[in-house]
């Protein structure tokens, strides 16, 4: 049993790598790329003890969210990000929540920038500077069991009625969010979290530059997290 775990670890020790590169914040100065490989090897190393195969998922599916939360776990207990930063990321959602339950919908650029009281341009790097720090995405909202989301979709375990019902609804209410996405935004969730490329790739692939992609994606983050928030409150 040992030597199979042994075997899996060597095997997927490339998956730490492959996770650190696609961290917005990897290549940040104030961040030591040997410093985020390390922690994730500790999650890998997590997730080889307590993988279940008989569970249906596939164990890169179990571990990459294992191995980003032993990173983010790291950084936060750090505490890295600049007091300044948490405090215009903390701002920027709420202007979001605030307008998006007074509208009835996803509030526009103009809309956020009005509420925030800057223009467009300092709004678009506001959300890329954000996006780059924070380390939520949607491998990592996490249910109330513990689990990512992305993880509790993908398992085929056992489930009671009360579980599929949840599995659904996680379902039908991303569904929905990538339904209402411009072109441009379904392009980079689709090349970022399915076809794996990096925010650098991305933009080569649409024509812009890193910076731009990473705008799009956080301002997706942001229309994400509300509609997962909410449903957390509802489901966990």
């Amino acid at each position: 049993m040992e030597s199979d775990k042994e075997k899996m670890i060597v095997e997927y020790l490339p998956l730490v790598k492959y996770v650190v590169d696609r961290l917005p914040f990897a290549s940040l100065p104030q961040v030591s790329r040997e410093d985020l490989i390390s922690s994730g090897i500790i999650g890998l190393l997590k997730a080889v003890e307590s993988f279940d195969p008989s569970r249906g998922i596939k164990f890169k599916t179990y571990a990459i969210p294992r191995i980003r939360g032993a990173i983010i776990d790291e950084l936060r207990r750090l505490d890295w990000i600049p007091r300044s930063l948490r405090k215009k990321a903390s701002h920027l959602e709420e202007a979001y929540f605030s307008l998006e339950r007074k509208l009835g919908r996803a509030p526009t650029e103009g809309e956020l920038s009005k509420e925030l009281n800057i223009c467009e341009e300092e709004l678009f790097k506001l959300i890329a500077h954000v996006n780059c720090f924070s380390p939520v995405s949607l491998e990592n909202e996490v249910t109330g069991e513990g689990k990512s989301l992305l993880e509790k979709i993908a398992s085929s375990e056992a489930e009671n009625p009360i579980e599929v019902l949840e599995k659904k609804e996680i379902k039908e209410r991303i569904r929905e969010v990538l339904e209402k996405l411009s072109f441009r935004e379904k392009m980079v969730i689709i090349l970022y979290y399915y076809e794996e490329l990096t925010f650098k790739e991305i933009g080569r692939v649409l024509g812009v530059s890193e910076s731009r992609v990473s705008q799009i994606h956080g301002r997706v983050m942001l229309k994400l997290r509300s509609t997962l928030s909410k449903l957390k409150k509802s489901l966990f």
